[in-house]
């Protein structure tokens, strides 16, 4: 039995890499900010502006620091079941799924999403701060599978259009060749992909997003990727659609009570911890990190929980969270914290002492020297309304 896993020339120097679509925001005015090593957009205007821009039309992101490896062979779906945390041999041609990349000892290596490009072949999407740790790990495990993993985060760019308008946008995209047409597009299920095609060339077009909105992500070639985010401007104009930057898409995702690596998930975490429990599919045959999964936690290990408060000041990562005003002894840590640009009101995640998980428990968080009250909830803050 064989594997192979390649791996692309690493960049001379420590520069910071930029995406194919790096002077399509320097000409719309965007700031950047350095993310995992990329020049990324922040925003482009005012992040409350794209953030409600997104709840209530459309935002056009540009996700091309993603990663992205590409799985094949006879042995891809064995391969997978036993690289990563879910049951990934058994999704559909054109369905996708969210898993965790689980270290032995059941802490989060990365989250990621898979999709099933063909019968044995799959693409697992990490997060660009992950790229090498999941390469690594992969390649670690491919032993004794006929497989080939690539990486093929070189090969791909991806941008998302996100919010309610994004299918009408789509639609009116010039260039864009979806087979089936408006209706497959309609028919397309949440978490669900179809191969389309921009002037020609190959597209993955995947109902997915990272914003609590309906939405679409396109995979392409980075040299054909500012045409189509050309081409996506001009139909998404009479729709109300803008850019949007990480700034914005940070918001969004929290108030939709989604995690971030190295803020909600690490390598220190469990899944159970993460809120992400049920994505372990311990019904499967063995995978890396199961013994730790179903061991689980110390009983005085943190669970994440949602904080919410009354006023105007957010509590932000690395805030501390305590059971009153008066203690001295923190139950806890803020993991993500805003004030929700939807709602009005502050928001927070928290990994806290699991006898303060409860819904509806007073809590304080110290917010520069200052003890605020918050109440614990559920997750997620805030689900659109669906059609």
């Amino acid at each position: 039995m064989t594997s192979t896993v390649d791996h692309p020339s690493p960049a001379p120097g420590d520069h910071s890499r930029y995406s194919p679509l790096h002077d399509v925001h320097v000409a719309a005015g965007a700031s950047f900010t350095d993310f995992a090593g990329w020049q990324m957009p922040v925003r482009y205007s005012s992040d409350l502006a794209e953030h409600h821009a997104v709840r209530g039309a459309a935002g056009l992101f540009d996700l091309s620091h993603m990663a992205e490896f590409s799985v094949s062979g006879a042995d891809a779906g064995a391969f997978l079941d036993f690289a990563l945390a879910g049951a990934l041999s058994r999704i559909d041609l054109g369905q996708a799924k969210y898993s965790l990349l689980l270290a032995e000892h059941g802490g989060i290596i990365d989250d990621v999403v898979v999709y099933r490009t063909a019968e044995q072949s799959f693409l697992v999407v990490a997060n660009a701060s992950n790229r090498q740790p999941v390469a690594e790990a992969l390649a670690a495990r491919a032993d004794g599978f006929t497989i080939e993993v690539t990486d093929v985060s070189d090969e791909t760019a991806l941008i998302a259009v996100q919010g309610p308008a994004s299918r009408a946008i789509l639609e009116d995209t010039t260039g864009l060749g979806i087979g089936g047409g408006s209706e497959a597009l309609a028919g397309l299920r949440y978490y669900r992909a179809l191969d389309a095609t921009f002037e020609g060339l190959p597209v993955l077009l995947a109902r997915t997003g990272y914003t609590g909105e309906d939405g679409f992500e396109l995979y392409i070639a980075p040299d054909a990727a500012p045409a189509l985010w050309a081409a996506l401007t001009a139909a998404g104009e009479a729709h109300g659609l803008v850019p949007a930057g990480l700034a914005s898409r940070d918001t969004l995702r929290l108030e939709a009570g989604m995690p971030l690596y190295g803020h909600e998930l690490s390598l220190e975490t469990l899944p159970a911890q993460a809120g992400v429990g049920r994505v372990p599919a311990l019904a499967k045959a063995d995978f890396v990190g199961r013994d730790a999964v179903e061991a689980g936690a110390p009983v005085d290990a943190s669970v994440l929980v949602g904080l919410v408060a009354e006023g105007r000041r957010a509590a932000r990562a690395d805030y501390l969270v305590y059971p009153d005003d008066a203690s001295t002894q923190p139950i806890g840590v803020v993991t993500s914290g805003a004030l929700s640009p939807t709602l009005g009101h502050p928001i927070a995640m928290a990994a806290v002492d699991p006898r303060f998980a409860e819904p509806g428990l007073e809590l304080s968080v110290d917010i520069r020297g200052k003890r605020l009250p918050f109440t614990t909830t559920t997750l997620p803050f805030y689900r659109r309304k669906k059609d």
